[in-house]
């Protein structure tokens, strides 16, 4: 039986037009692109009440930060694997690379502030 996606996650992907990375291969094609990228570890919507906020600020932030960086989905079947891989183990997580070098990871549901506190210096640790 194929687990049903949360409407808000689902809405990444058909109004956001993010991309779904099932494999580790998509997530090294996707995060060598030249630029900033954030991909959202959205964990249990069932179990983890905080994914569905994940859901609606993500891009928000996308905006606020007048699209400094894109953003790909991470499927379950990879979750764990690049949670371990990043040590961000805590979902939902916002995990940011540039061009191939991982960033940093936000992990869990914040304040706005520190989301503008903390996404700057993310980006800023390599610059573009």
């Amino acid at each position: 039986m194929t687990p049903v996606t949360h409407p808000l996650i689902a809405r990444l992907e058909t109004e956001c037009g993010w991309p779904r990375l099932a494999t580790l291969a998509e997530v090294e094609t996707f995060t060598g692109r030249p630029g900033a990228h954030c991909l959202f570890i959205p964990g249990d919507p069932a179990r983890n009440l905080e994914t569905a906020d994940a859901a609606v600020i993500l891009p928000e932030l996308v905006i606020a930060f007048q699209r400094a960086f894109d953003c790909a989905l991470v499927d379950d079947a990879i979750e764990a694997a690049l949670r371990d891989a990043t040590r961000a183990l805590r979902t939902p997580g916002f995990l940011f690379y540039r061009e191939g070098r991982f960033l940093g990871a936000i992990e869990k549901i914040r304040d706005w502030s520190d989301y503008m506190t903390r996404i700057p210096h993310l980006l800023g640790r390599i610059s573009a």
